[in-house]
């Protein structure tokens, strides 16, 4: 049982797809370009989410070999985009933050290419899946939607987290400002009414003469 074990997870960690997948620091006013070969009629899956900065939005553009835009969308925040590559060799996915001239944002990317092959020794052979072949798909693809799903989880996480930090800020600048008013009007107060009781010493003094 432990051997059989031992293959399932060794057969699961050959598994390789052509795929980038990375978050970057896109500078205020900036424009960064990534660039991806893809071969003719091979499926792609283009996928980008703002965890952080501004308004969390970004503008998006795809581009095939001959520059043509295929997918294109202004001041998102996340999206997806599946296609076939009509013509072999390199596509271009831009993204821009020009409109925002003081906030950088952080943007994560997943760039898919090609159909994900089968585990090995599954489609080596045309007759029926044993248990264990199929029990070892069903395992796979579970493994597969949980990475996804914990990708996505981090990106939700990291994005409240970062939300919740700038309201921490601002609650603290507010605070900060209103304690700042209290004690100035204590202040003026103080100032007041020390005022008040110095211009009526005179007064009283010059009464006591007469």
């Amino acid at each position: 049982m432990n051997t059989q074990i031992a293959i399932l997870v060794a057969a699961l960690m050959m598994h390789c797809i052509q795929a980038v997948e990375f978050t970057f620091d896109l500078a205020d006013n900036a424009e960064d370009c990534f660039y991806e070969e893809i071969k003719k009629n091979s499926s792609a899956y283009f996928e980008f989410q703002v965890s952080a900065g501004g308004q969390l939005d970004v503008d998006v553009t795809l581009k095939d070999p001959q520059g043509k835009v295929i997918y294109k969308l202004e001041k998102a925040t996340f999206d997806s985009h599946q296609f076939v590559a009509e013509t072999t060799g390199v596509y271009t996915a831009c993204f821009g933050n020009q409109f925002s001239a003081f906030s950088h944002k952080i943007v994560y990317v997943d760039f898919q290419v090609g159909e994900e092959p089968a585990l090995p020794g599954v489609d080596e052979h045309a007759t029926v899946l044993t248990q264990m072949e199929t029990s070892s798909q069903a395992i796979h693809k579970g493994l597969n939607d949980i990475l996804d799903a914990q990708t996505h989880h981090r990106l939700r996480e990291a994005q409240g987290r970062k939300r919740a930090e700038d309201l921490n800020q601002r609650v603290m600048v507010w605070s900060s400002l209103e304690t700042a008013a209290v004690i100035l009007i204590g202040l003026v107060q103080i100032m007041v009414l020390r005022n008040f009781f110095t211009d009526r010493k005179p007064s009283q003094a010059h009464y006591g003469r007469l």
